[in-house]
């Protein structure tokens, strides 16, 4: 009996390590390809890509630029008339240009006063949401905490049309 437990806890030892030694390969596999795909990313620009199966070119403005804003930048620079249309195998050219970020993206830069909304009310439109609101109000759309808290809403995700909010500072 000693014998047969003894067999059974060296099996379950050695099934142990060899699915544990197979995660760490597999943890190391994932991070020489994403190292690989940083060093592409940081390429220097301009350059030149050639299109696989599924890009966009969205998602190619994303891998050189870390924004797909910048997608009718690489248009422009292929003269494509349809930004739709790319396919497999097409070489793009990938222009030096500035990168595009949206309004109200948030960035690294520290404002030293606290964002002040355009207005002092608003009134809700079909549609509108709080989030939306604090992002065209205060540029921040986590303000959307102080919005319902300064209009005493129990259910901030249930705002109507023709409401009127008011804006805290």
């Amino acid at each position: 009996m000693a014998l047969g437990l003894a067999v059974v806890l060296v099996i379950g030892v050695l099934v142990f390590n060899y699915f544990s030694g197979r995660q760490q390969g597999q943890s190391a596999q994932t991070e020489s390809q994403k190292s690989q795909e940083q060093k592409e990313a940081e390429t220097k620009l301009p350059t030149t890509h050639t299109v696989t199966t599924g890009e966009t070119l969205w998602s190619i403005s994303e891998k050189y630029y870390k924004s797909g804003y910048n997608w009718q930048d690489i248009q422009k620079a292929n003269d494509l008339t349809d930004g739709d249309v790319i396919e497999a195998g097409q070489t793009l050219t990938i222009p030096s240009v500035p990168v595009i970020v949206p309004e109200g993206q948030i960035t690294s830069g520290v404002t030293s006063e606290a964002a002040k909304p355009k207005e002092e009310s608003y009134t809700v439109v079909h549609g509108d949401n709080l989030w939306n609101i604090a992002v065209a109000q205060y540029a921040n759309g986590y303000r959307w905490v102080d919005i319902a808290k300064a209009n005493n809403l129990t259910n901030p995700g249930l705002i109507h049309a023709g409401n009127i909010l008011t804006l805290p500072e």
